[in-house]
Formats: structure tokens, C-alpha cells, sequence
């Protein structure tokens, strides 16, 4: 195992990116959130977030995608 530190959703600020590690979970959200391109190795920036902190609005894989912190759980991120 390496010595890599796991964010989540709730530790990205504007301009950070960050690398999909893993999407834990078997529920039918993780599911849908592989189909949408959270998957191993997809780089993510956070473009901006509300101003209460939720939804968070990320840059994937050329698109815009907005998430509330809360879904968003199952997603494990590493600092790129």
C-alpha cells in the first residue's frame, strides 16, 4: 500500500485537481457516477463550489458535472 493521502469531495477547494483513486460502494448512485466518468485515473478540477459549500461543480473529462458533497462520499481522490 502506498503512502498516498485519500481526499474526498469535502477536502477539494476552487482550482484543486485530483486523480479518481477508487468509487467505493455498490449502490445504484456509485454505479451511475462510473457511468458518468468518475472512474480509476480520471483527473478532476473543481471549477467552483456553492456558496454553502453544496453542490461542487467539477471539470471530468472535458464536461461539466455537479455533485452534492454528500453523493459524492463513495469517491476516493488523491492530490495531483
Amino acid at each position: 500500500m502506498s503512502n498516498v493521502a485519500l481526499l474526498g469531495f469535502a477536502d477539494l477547494r476552487v482550482g484543486m485537481r485530483a486523480r479518481v483513486v477508487r468509487v467505493d460502494g455498490d449502490g445504484a448512485f456509485a454505479s451511475r457516477l462510473t457511468e458518468l466518468g468518475l472512474t480509476e485515473g480520471a483527473v478532476i478540477r473543481v471549477v467552483r463550489v456553492a456558496p454553502f459549500g453544496d453542490p461542487i461543480e467539477i471539470d471530468l473529462r472535458g464536461y461539466r458535472l455537479c455533485l452534492r458533497r454528500s453523493e459524492a462520499q463513495c469517491v476516493q481522490l488523491e492530490a495531483c
